[in-house]
């Protein structure tokens, strides 16, 4: 069945509550972890499962900020210091302090991703932000924090040995907002993953450079 908004086929913006139930789901599946496997790399990344936690958390706390402002600036980013704790590390404004363990790393997660539900829901429609992709507004920002959850977890879940499946539906809506020219016959989840260059799709070659596109849709 298509994604497609204009096939008539089930569809509706991306909202806060979306992130919500993104987070919340991801979280959930994040705390079935080993307190011994956080050092260990996420996936295909060059980072450890606690720093792509950081780095997701990060996203989403830069993502409300850019919000934030009275007037958001189109044409950079908000100016905040991002430092990596080592070389290689993401570069971030938000770490976890390390002695509050996997709970208060996740804890971390789950605070920077309400400053972006927060901001998604009380943010007028009109508003345009810059993101690095191109400026756009409150719903494009809520599905790339969407975006950011799933495919991290995804990330996670390989260098924790845990099991991510997220809702199919959720996974439409984000790929109608962001990727709008990905194929739309195909399974939600793995042609997420294909989008965000982490899976193979059959009948479409693997990408080996991605970004999604943010336009405002209305």
């Amino acid at each position: 069945m298509s994604r497609s908004p204009e096939s008539g086929s089930p569809w509706s913006p991306v909202t806060a509550d979306d992130l919500g139930l993104a987070l919340q789901l991801a979280v959930e599946v994040l705390r079935g972890a080993d307190s011994a496997a956080w050092d260990g790399r996420a996936g295909p990344l060059e980072w450890d499962c606690w720093e792509t936690v950081e780095h997701l958390s990060d996203d989403l706390f830069a993502y409300a900020v850019q919000l934030g402002p009275t007037t958001p600036p189109v044409d950079g980013e908000v100016p905040i210091v991002w430092e990596s704790c080592r070389p290689g590390g993401p570069e971030t404004t938000v770490h976890a302090d390390r002695a509050a363990g996997p709970a208060g790393l996740l804890q971390v997660l789950e605070a920077s991703g309400a400053l972006l539900i927060a901001m998604v829901r009380t943010t007028s429609p009109q508003t345009r932000a810059y993101h690095v992709f191109g400026v756009s507004d409150p719903e494009g920002f809520a599905a790339m924090g969407i975006v950011e959850t799933l495919v991290h977890t995804y990330d996670l879940a390989q260098g924790l040995g845990l099991v991510w499946n997220p809702p199919a539906e959720l996974c439409s809506r984000v790929l109608v907002r962001l990727f709008p020219h990905a194929p739309s016959s195909t399974d939600p989840w793995s042609t997420l993953l294909w989008a965000t260059g982490r899976a193979e799709l059959p009948g479409h070659p693997r990408l080996g450079t991605w970004r999604w596109d943010g336009t405002p849709r209305a």
